[in-house]
C-alpha cells in the first residue's frame, strides 16, 4: 500500500513518564496517523510502551480547555486572556494586600517537572507572587531521595543511579520498573535491561509486599511486611559489619561516620528483625553477603520505600549498602550522571543543591525541605484559622485531591479559598474549585528537554524535540502565562531587573536551553567525536539524540560537600534511629494494611481521560490474598469497603497471592466519580481513590514526605 504524498515524519521523545522513549510521529498534514517507536533514538532504541501512542488523544481530546475560563454562579464562562491575566493579578494582589505574602499558596504538580519551560519560569513567578506557602508532588514521592542525597553527597538531586547495563546483581526494594519504565532510574526497555543482567550471569532481587510485574521475572522475589523496609536495611548491614564484608575500596579516602553507622546498627540483628519483616533470618544474612560477594552490585528503592514512615532512612541505608560494599560510583553499581544541560552544577549561574529546616509550617511545624513544606500540610494550612492561613491558591499542572493525603479534607479546603486560580489542561477534581482556569497549550505545540530525568537516567544522552504542531493565535505555552503574570503581579522594578527579565523573555526556554548546553560538561570549548561541542544547534541537526557515553567515575570531584567528603552517617538519619528501635519492639500487628500499585497504562490521574489507556478489565480492584478473602468473608468480583483513621472506600475485590497475606492493595490516580468534573471518559472508568484512605499525620519525620504506603485498614464486605 502506497504512502500519501504528504506525509511527514516527525522525532520526538515521550514526556508521559522519566523514560524518555523516542518517538517517530507520523503525520498527514496536521494529523497523526500512526506513532512508534523511533529505531535510531540512541537511548531508547525504538521501544515504547503503550502511553506514548495515547499523546495524540491528549493534543485532540475535546475535554481539554483551550481558552481561560472562569467559574461562575451559571457555570464556566470564556474569558479572553488578557481579562483572565488581569482577573488573576487583581484578585492575587488582594488578597496579598490585606493578609500578607503568607496567605497565598501554591501547588506544583507531577507534570512541572517533565516541562523545561515552566520549570525555567516557574521560579521568577513563585518569587513575584510572594508565596513562602509551597508546595508539591515532591513530598508525595521522592522527597527522602533528595534529603537524603542533600545530606550524604551535597545537593538534593545528586542522586545515586544503577548503573543497569553493567551491574551484576541487583537488589530491587519498593519498585517496579517493569511498571514504571524506571523512576529515579531512567530506562527504556527496561524489561529487555532486566533480563540482559540475567544473561550474562547476573541476579536480579526483589523484595515488596507485592509479586510485582518487576519481581515476575526476577531470580528471586521476597515478600516484606510494609513498613518493615528499614529493618531490614539496617540487618543488611549489620551482617555486612558482623562478617568482615565491608570493603570502601576507592571511596575510603574521602567517607567519613564508618564507625558511627557501625554502631547505630548493632541491635538490628538478622534475628531480632526478622519476625517483624516477614524474613528469616537466615535469608537476611544472604542477602547481605550475596551482595557484597558479588563483583559488581547495586540496591535500588523507590516509591514502596520513600512513601512510608521510615522513607529517609530506607534510602540512608540503601545508599549506605552501597558505599560500604565499594559499590558507589562504579562501574555496575551506583553512579552519577553528568548530563549536557547540568542542573547539578547550575544552569545560567543559578544552583539549587537545597536546604533544610529553615522555616516551618503555621499549624503543626513541618521542616522545609529547598523552599517547599510537605503537601500533607496543605489543607490544615488552608482551613486553620488564624495569622498565615493560605486564603488563595495557585495550582499548575497538579490534581492533589487524588494524589495527596485525606483527598475529601482537601476539598474542603479548596472550596473555603477566598480566590483560586489554576494553570492546567483540563477541568478535574482540584481545578473545579479554581475561580479561573488558563489552560497552556498542548503537548505536542511546544518544544522539549528533559532538564532532570537526564540528570537521572543510567546513561548520558541529549535530545531536544522540535514542536510539531503550529501554536493557535489565540493560545499560550505555561511558560508564557507565568511571565505574563509575574509582571503583572511585580511590575515595578530596578533598571537591572527589567532587563534581566527582558532578556529571559527574549531568549525563552530554548534560548537560555542553548546557553545551559553550551557552557556545560560537553558545550563549547570541549571537543567529542572530533567535532565541536553540544549546543542546541547541535541537537537540532541530531533528532534521535546524542549519545554522551555510559555513566563514568566521578568522585570525589562531584561531591558538592563543603569538605569533598561523603557523610555516611549524617546525624539528622542517625538520630531516627531510636524511633526505628521503637518500631522493631512495638510488637507485630495483626491488622490488615494498605499499599498503592502501578500499571504500565497509568502514571498520573490525567493520563485516564484516554480510551487507548483505560479501556480493558478493569484496574481499580482490591487486590486481596486469598486467606484473608477467607477469614473476611470476600468473594472475587464483588465490592469490600475499606475503612482508615479517615475515610472510606468501597472497591471490587481481585483475590490473588500476589499480595502477601496481611495486605491489600489499590491503585494511585483514580477516584474520578466527583462531580463538577469534565472529563468524560475518566468519569466513566471512575475507580476510587486510595487517597480517601491515606492519612495526614502519618508521615516520614525526617523529611516531612507523606506515608502513603502501609496504612493500617480494615476491610469488610460491602452492603448490598
Amino acid at each position: 500500500m502506497s504512502m500519501p504524498d504528504d506525509v511527514a515524519y516527525h522525532y520526538r521523545t515521550c514526556h508521559l513518564c522519566e523514560a524518555m522513549c523516542g518517538l517517530q510521529i507520523e503525520m498527514v498534514g496536521d494529523n497523526i496517523t500512526a506513532i512508534r517507536g523511533d529505531r535510531k533514538d540512541t537511548f531508547s532504541r525504538g521501544h515504547i510502551c503503550p502511553k506514548a501512542v495515547a499523546i495524540q488523544d491528549i493534543q485532540s481530546d475535546p475535554d481539554r480547555l483551550r481558552t481561560p475560563m472562569r467559574r461562575t454562579a451559571d457555570g464556566w464562562r470564556p474569558m479572553t486572556w488578557d481579562d483572565a491575566l488581569d482577573l488573576v493579578t487583581e484578585k492575587l494582589i488582594a488578597v496579598r494586600s490585606e493578609h500578607g505574602g503568607q496567605s497565598l499558596g501554591i501547588y506544583l504538580g507531577n507534570p512541572t517537572v517533565h516541562n523545561y519551560g515552566a520549570m525555567m519560569f516557574g521560579p521568577m513567578f513563585i518569587r513575584a507572587l510572594g508565596a513562602r506557602q509551597r508546595f508539591s508532588a515532591t513530598s508525595v514521592d521522592q522527597l527522602p531521595h533528595q534529603l537524603v542525597s542533600y545530606f550524604m553527597f551535597g545537593h538534593q538531586l545528586l542522586i545515586p543511579i544503577p548503573d543497569l547495563d553493567r551491574t551484576e546483581h541487583l537488589i530491587i526494594m519498593g519498585g517496579n520498573p517493569v511498571a514504571s519504565n524506571g523512576s529515579l532510574m531512567s530506562a527504556p526497555d527496561v524489561r529487555k535491561r532486566l533480563k540482559a543482567i540475567q544473561d550474562r550471569g547476573g541476579k536480579i532481587v526483589v523484595i515488596d509486599p507485592r509479586r510485582t510485574e518487576t519481581a515476575k521475572i526476577a531470580d528471586t522475589h521476597h515478600f516484606i511486611r510494609p513498613g518493615t523496609d528499614a529493618l531490614l536495611l539496617a540487618a543488611m548491614i549489620h551482617t555486612l559489619f558482623a562478617s568482615d564484608r565491608v570493603d570502601l575500596r576507592h571511596l575510603e579516602n574521602f567517607t567519613d561516620g564508618i564507625e558511627i553507622l557501625r554502631d547505630a546498627v548493632a541491635d538490628f540483628t538478622p534475628d531480632a528483625v526478622a519476625s517483624r519483616t516477614g524474613l528469616s533470618a537466615d535469608t537476611i544474612r544472604a542477602l547481605a553477603r550475596d551482595f557484597a560477594d558479588a563483583k559488581k552490585a547495586v540496591w535500588y528503592g523507590r516509591m514502596g520505600v520513600s512513601t512510608q514512615e521510615f522513607g529517609s532512612v530506607c534510602h540512608w541505608l540503601g545508599n549506605a549498602m552501597n558505599i560500604l560494599t565499594g559499590n558507589l560510583d562504579r562501574i555496575g553499581g551506583a553512579m552519577f550522571t553528568r548530563p549536557a544541560a547540568d542542573v547539578i552544577a547550575g544552569i545560567g549561574g543559578v544552583r539549587r543543591p537545597g536546604h533544610h529546616d529553615r522555616w516551618r509550617s503555621r499549624v503543626r511545624g513541618l521542616p522545609e525541605f529547598g523552599g517547599e513544606l510537605p503537601v500533607a500540610t496543605m489543607a490544615e494550612e488552608i482551613l486553620e484559622p488564624g495569622d498565615g492561613q493560605i486564603k488563595a491558591m495557585v495550582t499548575f499542572a497538579g490534581n492533589p485531591v487524588l494524589s495527596t493525603p485525606n483527598g475529601r479534607n482537601l476539598e474542603n479546603a479548596l472550596e473555603s479559598l477566598d480566590f483560586m486560580v489554576s494553570i492546567d489542561m483540563y477541568i478535574n477534581e482540584t481545578t473545579r474549585f479554581a475561580d479561573v482556569i488558563l489552560p497552556p497549550t498542548g503537548p505536542l505545540e511546544r518544544d522539549h528537554y528533559d532538564l532532570v530525568f537526564h540528570a537521572l537516567a543510567i546513561r548520558d544522552t541529549a535530545r531536544y524535540s522540535r514542536p510539531i504542531l503550529e501554536k493557535q493565535p489565540d493560545a499560550m505555552h505555561d511558560w508564557e502565562i507565568l511571565a505574563a503574570l509575574e509582571e503583572r503581579l511585580s511590575p515595578q522594578q530596578d533598571l537591572a531587573s527589567k532587563a534581566s527579565r527582558a532578556a529571559r523573555r527574549a531568549l525563552g526556554p530554548s534560548g537560555i536551553l542553548d546557553y545551559a548546553l553550551r557552557t556545560g560538561p560537553y558545550g563549547e570549548g570541549v571537543r567529542f567525536w572530533h567535532q565541536a561541542g553540544l549546543s542546541l544547534k547541535r541537537l537540532k541537526e541530531n533528532p534521535h539524540g546524542i549519545d554522551l557515553g555510559p555513566l563514568k567515575p566521578s568522585l570525589p570531584d562531584r561531591l558538592n560537600t563543603e569538605d569533598k567528603r561523603i557523610a555516611l552517617a549524617p546525624a539528622i538519619l542517625t538520630e531516627d534511629l531510636p524511633r526505628l528501635s521503637t518500631h522493631l519492639n512495638s510488637g507485630e500487628s495483626d491488622g490488615m494494611v494498605l499499599i498503592g500499585r502501578r500499571h504500565l497504562r497509568s502514571n498520573n490521574s490525567w493520563m485516564h481521560n484516554y480510551t487507548r489507556l483505560v479501556r480493558g478489565k478493569d484496574r481499580c480492584t482490591l487486590m486481596v490474598h486469598p486467606e484473608d478473602a477467607e477469614r473476611l468473608g470476600l468473594t472475587d468480583g464483588l465490592r469490600a469497603t475499606v475503612r482508615s483513621a479517615v475515610g472510606e472506600v468501597v472497591a471490587p475485590v481481585e483475590i490473588t497471592d500476589e499480595v502477601m497475606v496481611g495486605v491489600v492493595s489499590l491503585p494511585h490516580g483514580w477516584g474520578h466519580g466527583r462531580q463538577g468534573t469534565r472529563q468524560t471518559i475518566a468519569a466513566s472508568f471512575a475507580g476510587v481513590s486510595i487517597n480517601d484512605l491515606t492519612d495526614p499525620n502519618r508521615l516520614d519525620t525526617r523529611s516531612g514526605n507523606a506515608a502513603l504506603n502501609g496504612v493500617p485498614v480494615t476491610v469488610t464486605p460491602a452492603s448490598a
